[in-house]
């Protein structure tokens, strides 16, 4: 490998939005090969058989819900690794810390579904994506952040990660009621049975990463089996591995396998997760499919919702005192922050494959389209609302702070 591209490629991966460009490359990637000769090979890859098969048990799905019920689970577990060390360790240990991105949260869920609500409330059918809105891609906002550069404030960007976290927080729950196939009760008992083994080992200050992933790998496949979506063993099994260790109080076996995990999410397993769902058609796309009512809602909620949610809920708890602005931040800081938090993406695509993957409802419309334009104007107007806050002016605020 040359020199410059050997140093292109290290300084690319020094940046601290590197995942950020990845992932939206990734994307872009999908679509020129979806809308490309290359289409057919495209789709052939993601419906190619994968099985697995230990005796009477099998698991056979194509690539594509590989992709989303395996790779996707890991992520999930690496969420659930975040959420344990920010409540017990991190800026959410403090509860004045949580009031604020909580009830942004909340807003930054509610009023999207509600916006999608209105435009679907005729049919049920559509109406199963209400939540595809009420997501938000962690990645991409934080990358769309840290181009601005070090001049934004790391309050800022600590409010936007706790805002996030929130919200993962609400699609785990959402994921777990109401995107769920039918229920087999043997399957479920099986997980039951792991939780006391995972809590059991935890309590014996076993400390062995491999023990706890072991557990999880029968609990995933269980769950797999179970109806309930698999994704949610990760967040369960991240809840049991231990912050601390007995042996050496400097070491902590829960940010040890986060650090090693978060590399491998950020830069494999979310690039090939964007590629193998945003591969989007767009022959014969047009105003009309564009309008339609899943679409026109998705990114309608987005875009518009996210912003009302979130910046309203923010304003009446800063004004009736229940929380306090972010250091060096503004009511248009808040504000763009609340924009980039529309960039749906993965999350949303992820909901939206479990919101209709059981119909051939979406058939009629592509709820990605709504999903990649909504995250585009977002992402758009969040970026140039804050660089008026923190791009050529920034010195000058920061004088005034």
């Amino acid at each position: 490998m040359p020199k410059a591209a050997a140093s292109f490629i290290r300084n690319f991966f020094k940046m601290e939005s590197s995942a950020g460009i990845l992932l939206f490359l990734s994307a872009v990637l999908a679509m020129i090969i979806a809308n490309s000769g290359l289409a057919g090979y495209y789709n052939l890859l993601l419906d190619t058989p994968v099985a697995i098969q230990i005796g009477a048990l099998d698991i056979n799905k194509p690539l594509l819900l590989w992709i989303n019920d395996g790779l996707m689970a890991v992520f999930f577990f690496l969420v659930g690794l975040e959420l344990k060390r920010e409540l017990i360790d991190g800026e959410l240990s403090d509860k004045k810390n949580i009031v604020l991105p909580g009830l942004g949260a909340i807003g930054g869920m509610l009023f999207p579904a509600l916006v999608f609500f209105w435009f679907n409330k005729d049919d049920p059918q559509a109406l199963q994506g209400w939540a595809i809105p009420a997501a938000t891609d962690i990645a991409f906002a934080l990358a769309v952040l840290k181009l601005l550069g070090p001049r934004v404030p790391v309050s800022l960007k600590i409010f936007l990660t706790s805002l996030a976290i929130f919200d993962d927080i609400g699609a785990i729950l959402v994921i777990a009621f109401f995107y769920t196939s039918q229920i087999s009760t043997t399957a479920l008992w099986v997980v039951a049975a792991c939780v006391p083994v995972l809590y059991a080992i935890n309590k014996k200050g076993v400390e062995a990463t491999s023990t706890y992933i072991l557990i999880g790998v029968i609990m995933w496949v269980a769950m797999l089996k179970s109806g309930v979506h698999a994704t949610l063993t990760g967040v369960i099994l991240a809840m049991f591995i231990p912050m601390k260790s007995k042996e050496n109080p400097e070491y902590s076996p829960l940010k040890s396998l986060e650090h090693n995990l978060h590399s491998a999410v950020a830069y494999i397993i979310l690039p090939i997760f964007a590629f193998a769902n945003s591969g989007l058609n767009l022959s014969g796309v047009g105003l009309e499919q564009m309008l339609h009512p899943v679409p026109l809602g998705i990114a309608l909620g987005l875009v518009v919702g996210k912003q009302v949610g979130i910046f309203s809920l923010c304003w009446i708890a800063i004004k009736l005192g229940w929380a306090a602005m972010p250091d060096r931040s503004n009511w248009v800081a808040i504000y763009g922050v609340s924009a980039l938090c529309g960039i749906g993406f993965t999350m949303s695509l992820f909901i939206g494959s479990l919101a209709y993957e059981e119909t051939q409802f979406d058939m009629v419309f592509d709820e990605r389209l709504g999903i990649i334009v909504g995250s585009m104007i977002s992402a758009t107007i969040g970026f140039f609302v804050l660089k008026t806050q923190y791009g050529k002016n920034a010195a000058e605020i920061e004088s005034k702070s």
